[in-house]
């Protein structure tokens, strides 16, 4: 088919497999009229500044031109295969990677896949209004580009279902475009999947919290003894930190606005000049970190010590990080605080691979510390004694050994209602009230400050989204 690679460009020899690439060009008008149906609403005939991966090659990854979003190139892209490469952790350490799925292994393996899977379209129906209400042309050109890297990491697990699960991957696939994100009866796997995303301040949280989380299963998958999963997840990596990007800076600019008003403010009231106060950016940070934590599972898991010991799923940076010594973690053990009858905590050792999810939630954590630093070096910077944290991880859990428990964001016992600590109703019809779109190209609404730069060496006043007929 002489316009395949035009269709869905790949690195994976689609051309001659005539099995697969029947079997995605089935799926592709079904991915088609879930993105019409699902996708960016309104902006289907818009031309937008983004960025297509076209290869593997320095620079393939990066190509920039003006496309319509439905017309983007959802490709699939491997990582290129390391040489003799050898599964780095668990039982199997030292062997041979897999090429093919093991079949002792074959239902863990659909299950990870299936669960990345489903929150890459989760996150573009929960975003699908927010073009509406964008602050500029910049960041609804950002948040494009997160919508159509997320539809092609939606691909790059549908061809892993398609071309190593046969019929079970087909159905898989197709489950995929059938369920949605907060639906009733067919909601998405994962609960922070389904809440609403209904203002950019949420948006760009869930961008620094959620995707963060996303960016280290994705890294513990990386280091999978099944070598196409790891090759698939390595190359999504390089798209994920642009998500990352505009979540951190996206909260980042919020803040330093917030932290300009507050000072030319005479009673530092914000609102008076449409600003968002910073104890509002409080309470969306402590509702989308803590929902991302959720993320990571229990503390203490008998699935993720399998996962390690088959070879599935390693530790962030398993075969590279000088930290880690040990790679079968068979002895050792991590300690958690765990909650008592009354409220009290005590300590228990959790054998380290029953502690696998614990140990990726704390990298997690150092992550978002880093960022939590850069934003209260701009309230440094700015004259200000006020400081962002992240609330205690037994905080608003409903997953793991805290889950329903009535623990503070700085971890004592609460006093107060949890919901003290939340967005209010209030809180979150002041922010919808913000927002409203800007369109004029070097533009920014009046609660977000302007970034440093454009994208690919563009003025902020680039035209990132050329607009059809309005």
């Amino acid at each position: 088919m002489s316009d395949l690679f035009d269709k869905i460009p790949n690195n994976v020899a689609l051309s001659s497999d005539k099995k697969l690439q029947k079997a995605l060009l089935e799926w592709q008008p079904n991915f088609i009229a879930w993105w019409h149906e699902m996708g960016p609403d309104g902006f289907q005939e818009d031309r937008i500044y983004l960025r297509t991966a076209v290869s593997v090659e320095e620079g393939g990854w990066a190509h920039f031109d003006y496309v319509k979003m439905p017309d983007y190139r959802w490709g699939i892209f491997l990582a290129p295969p390391g040489k003799e490469r050898r599964i780095g952790f668990g039982d199997h350490l030292g062997d041979a990677v897999w090429n093919e799925v093991p079949g002792e292994l074959r239902k863990e393996l659909r299950r990870i896949i299936v669960t990345q899977a489903d929150t890459e379209p989760a996150s573009v129906e929960q975003q699908r209004y927010l073009g509406k209400t964008a602050p500029s042309l910049y960041d609804l050109r950002n948040l494009f580009q997160v919508n159509v890297e997320e539809g092609r990491h939606l691909w790059a697990m549908v061809y892993l279902l398609h071309q190593f699960f046969g019929k079970d991957g087909r159905d898989e696939a197709e489950e995929l475009l059938l369920r949605r994100s907060g639906h009733a009866d067919s909601p998405r796997i994962l609960t922070a999947f389904n809440k609403p995303i209904e203002d950019w301040l949420s948006f760009f949280c869930f961008s620094m919290f959620t995707d963060r989380d996303g960016k280290f299963q994705l890294a513990s998958l990386a280091e999978s003894g099944f070598d196409p999963l790891a090759r698939t997840t390595q190359f999504m990596l390089t798209e994920e930190a642009h998500h990352l990007f505009v979540g951190e800076t996206g909260i980042g600019r919020v803040v330093d606005r917030t932290a300009e008003l507050m000072r030319s403010a005479p009673d530092g009231d914000v609102t008076r000049a449409f600003g968002i106060p910073l104890d509002v950016v409080q309470k969306y940070i402590n509702l989308w970190y803590s929902a991302s934590l959720d993320l990571f599972g229990s503390e203490d898991s008998s699935n993720a010590a399998a996962y390690f010991a088959q070879g599935l799923k390693g530790r962030f940076k398993e075969s590279t990080s000088k930290d880690i010594a040990d790679h079968v973690a068979l002895e050792g053990s991590y300690a958690v605080e765990v909650p008592q009858a009354g409220g009290a905590l005590a300590r228990q050792d959790i054998p380290l691979r029953r502690a696998m999810n614990l140990i990726l939630r704390d990298r997690y954590i150092e992550d978002c510390e880093r960022a939590l630093g850069r934003w209260n070096k701009t309230l440094e910077n700015r004259g200000l004694s006020e400081r962002l944290r992240l609330p205690s991880q037994r905080f608003n859990r409903e997953i793991g050994l805290y889950a329903g428990l009535p623990f503070a964001p700085d971890g004592s016992l609460l006093t107060s209602r949890r919901d003290d600590f939340l967005p209010t109703e209030e809180d979150r019809a002041y922010v919808q009230s913000l927002m409203g779109p800007v369109y004029e190209p070097g533009s920014f609404a009046s609660w977000i400050g302007p970034p440093t730069k454009g994208i690919n060496g563009q003025p902020l006043e680039f035209p990132y989204v050329h607009f059809g007929a309005r």
